[in-house]
């Protein structure tokens, strides 16, 4: 929660106020330490001021080593000598220094440094830190943006995945959580390299930003004022970037998504959930649904994404107007079905069941596309996802390539929907596989898909939940395939034959293709109960379960 002027831990702080570095203060401490005067131990280097009406500079780095923190700070002259000398010799303490200096060269008497401005100690400080950071780099005169591993006079403008193999060829300012937010919300960001030397400024080098982290010209020049994308697009460009607590995955999205929330590392992945679901109360941008196109491992499950990483190739998703949405499912519905399409289209509530919402489905039995006001890019139609029906609830289908803009394969419905934001119970299935009398009539294990076993088990789980044995008679030419699946804690089995007709695809294609439609379908498979399969001979595949929890 929000602290307040009464807080016992930081009686001097209060909403809307944040602790600045006093320029002048810290360099005229600095140079009586090295110059070793004494030091008078009342000085403050630290005040309170408002981001509104305080003119002042803001560092954004990369944390690298040992930092300062703010009680190291504020503690520095009263320290013995050995602690105090330790500091003043890292890394984290010579980017104050030197930023300081900067920002007195350019005639800033304050300057925020993330790393020894926010008292950590205190978690209501912390989290109202996290709630105002957007605003306050927005706020900022000045950004600097320190590229502690850029060597050369000038930015880099191509990639070089020799000196940074680790972050795409780019440095590591460019793969990090929170600076993003940092890039796009002040106005003046000043690149600068490893020995602090100015290489260039965000408004002159923005189509060589745009080129590295996917962010427009536009946001790059302007921010998101009257200009915020769909929120897909935002999402995506955090989409390659990493933090180092998973918590920070989300939260480093408040500000550019314009929402809040309150912190509680320990989270976990739950963090990104809670942040969906507050972007949902504030918005009815229903492309926030619109990821998992090209993404494997994606669960059939909650409605909502389990990390940015989803959106990857939403980068150039925009929203479609109202007007232009129902004209395009003019072509496919009845005039019937669009009466009072507009107000349905409004709001999606959340309630404990799901999130209530009127959407335009086709489909057969338990797989669906739902239609979404939103496309991929200018002039495309609207995205389509797939989802499963679940005993009266809809859930996200996990194959990527049934996602897209595809026309519907059956008559347009609207129909008022619950999409599960809450994940099904998952548990793993181990299948014990007897073929002995398969060998005994001249088949044999050919291969696999998508994974090779061996042995006479198989184990599936929620994410790996579909495999392929294929049998083959090297005398008779013959081959058939065995599908073994589990779909919300359900087991199923399907064999498929050799077809009649040769296929234009080879075989390894035509299994590939079984595969994937066994993937889509496996919700209504597990509807069925699982079957005793009859090849040449007899042969058992018998599920067993280990109660094995995810």
């Amino acid at each position: 929660m929000p602290f307040t002027a009464d807080d016992p831990i930081e009686a001097d702080v209060h909403l809307g106020s944040m602790h600045l570095i006093n320029v002048k203060a810290f360099l005229e401490r600095e140079s009586l330490i090295t110059e070793g005067k004494r030091v008078d131990r009342r000085t403050k280097v630290l005040d309170v001021g408002d981001d509104g009406a305080t003119k002042y500079a803001i560092l954004s780095h990369r944390w690298v080593g040992e930092e300062v923190d703010y009680g190291e700070m504020v503690e520095l002259a009263k320290m013995a000598v050995e602690e105090r000398d330790e500091i003043r010799q890292r890394d984290g303490y010579r980017k104050i220094l030197q930023s300081c200096k900067l920002a007195q060269k350019d005639g800033y008497e304050k300057l925020w440094v993330d790393t020894c401005c926010i008292d950590k100690r205190s978690s209501a400080e912390l989290s109202e830190a996290i709630n105002s950071m957007y605003r306050w780099y927005e706020n900022a005169k000045v950004c600097y943006a320190y590229l502690h591993d850029v060597p050369d006079p000038c930015f880099p403008t191509a990639n070089d995945k020799e000196r940074y193999p680790r972050f795409r060829g780019w440095p590591e300012w460019f793969s990090r959580g929170w600076t993003l937010q940092e890039l796009i919300a002040p106005k003046n960001v000043q690149f600068l390299n490893e020995n602090w030397q100015r290489i260039g400024d965000k408004r002159a080098l923005a189509p060589t930003l745009r080129n590295i982290t996917g962010v427009p010209e536009h946001i790059l020049i302007h921010g998101l004022h009257g200009n915020r994308p769909c929120v897909a697009q935002i999402m995506s460009w955090a989409a390659r970037r990493t933090t180092t607590r998973v918590e920070d995955r989300a939260y480093s999205l408040m500000g550019l998504l314009d929402v809040n929330m309150p912190m509680l590392y320990g989270e976990g992945k739950k963090a990104f959930h809670r942040l969906q679901l507050e972007i949902i109360r504030a918005s009815n941008d229903q492309s926030i649904f619109a990821w998992g196109y090209g993404v494997a491992g994606v669960r059939t499950g909650s409605i909502l994404a389990g990390d940015p990483w989803h959106f990857w190739r939403c980068g150039e998703m925009e929203l479609m107007g109202d007007d232009e949405f129902i004209e395009y499912l003019k072509e496919y519905a009845t005039g019937a079905e669009l009466d009072s399409v507009e107000d349905r289209l409004g709001t999606f509530p959340i309630t404990n069941r799901g999130i209530q919402i009127w959407m335009p489905l086709c489909g057969f039995r338990t797989l669906f596309h739902a239609w979404l006001p939103c496309r991929f890019r200018p002039r495309d139609p609207p995205v389509t996802i797939p989802l499963s029906l679940w005993e009266s609830n809809y859930y996200r289908c996990p194959v990527s390539y049934y996602f897209g803009t595809t026309g519907p394969e059956g008559p347009l419905r609207f129909h008022q929907v619950y999409l599960r934001y809450q994940d099904p119970s998952h548990r793993s299935t181990t299948f014990k596989i007897d073929d002995s009398a398969l060998t005994e009539n001249g088949f044999t294990c050919s291969d696999t898909y998508p994974e090779e076993f061996t042995g006479d088990t198989l184990t599936l789980t929620s994410t790996d939940s579909l495999c392929i044995k294929v049998y083959s008679n090297n005398l008779t030419n013959e081959w058939f395939g065995v599908g073994l699946g589990l779909c919300f804690g359900k087991d199923w089995i399907h064999a498929f034959d050799e077809p009649n007709t040769i296929p234009r695809l080879s075989r390894e294609s035509y299994i590939a293709s079984e595969y994937f439609d066994m993937m889509i379908r496996t919700p209504e498979s597990a509807l069925c109960r699982p079957v005793s399969l009859e090849q040449p001979g007899s042969f058992g595949f018998h599920p067993s379960y280990g109660g094995a929890q995810e």
